[in-house]
């Protein structure tokens, strides 16, 4: 009976990248520590220096190690960011073609950030605020500058989440809004619109700063709210 289904061999340097992993898991390797040199592991694993070097730049890509010319293959330092951008390819063909889970990220998005406020109107600092002030004034002097408007809108944004103290949130934030201005910018600027962000972003700010919570999440949700209901009737027309 002929095969219908084939099964593809693995290429060489996935079973080198699976032995690396697993290496450094079981000899608890943390971060700064070498790895053993390129000769070394064409030795052990008994492969050539074109798979050794293929699964070492998947462990750069990955974020686990860092490498510099001349020098041996580190663990790298630990950084959330790396995390979003190991699965931003992912979240862009997901966004383009599932109309579902833009839905999805939206709602997740609008919850985050209304939790996000939460969190600042109730420990903001007065330095943090002044951040927030500086950002919106930014704003005010560029709003015809379409880029940079945008910038500093995701700025805004990110210092809210920064004032909760933890850079998990700082980089959940980032990561929804730089997935959604790739991806669908549509939903997070329309030319035209910029005063209205503007005066959200001034009611965010004037609610953080007096420390009260249930205001500021309902100046953050009636912003993401009626922001995406006008980009909605902006796109449709």
């Amino acid at each position: 009976m002929a095969a219908t289904e084939i099964i593809e061999r693995r290429k060489l340097y996935h079973e080198v990248l699976d032995r690396l992993l697993l290496m450094i898991e079981q000899q608890g390797l943390k971060p700064g520590a070498a790895l053993p040199s390129e000769r070394e592991l064409m030795d052990r694993y008994g492969v050539g220096r074109p798979a050794v070097r293929e699964a070492m730049q998947s462990l750069a890509r990955m974020g686990i190690v860092t490498i510099q010319h001349g020098e041996r293959t580190r663990i790298a330092e630990p950084a959330v960011d790396r995390i979003f951008d190991q699965i931003d390819r992912a979240a862009q063909h997901l966004l383009m073609h599932s109309p579902a889970s833009l839905e999805h990220l939206k709602e997740a998005r609008t919850l985050f950030e209304e939790q996000m406020v939460r969190f600042a109107a109730a420990k903001a600092t007065n330095s943090q605020v002044s951040k927030l002030d500086h950002v919106l004034k930014q704003q005010r002097k560029i709003k015809d500058d379409p880029v940079r408007f945008l910038e500093l809108d995701g700025l805004f944004h990110r210092e809210i989440a920064d004032s909760a103290g933890n850079p998990i949130y700082t980089a959940v934030s980032q990561a929804f809004f730089g997935w959604l201005s790739k991806y669908h910018i549509s939903l997070v600027r329309v030319p035209g619109l910029e005063h209205l962000t503007i005066e959200e972003h001034q009611a965010i700010i004037d609610a953080i700063r007096t420390h009260d919570v249930e205001l500021a999440g309902q100046a953050m949700r009636d912003h993401l709210l009626r922001a995406n209901k006008l980009y909605r009737l902006s796109s449709a027309s």
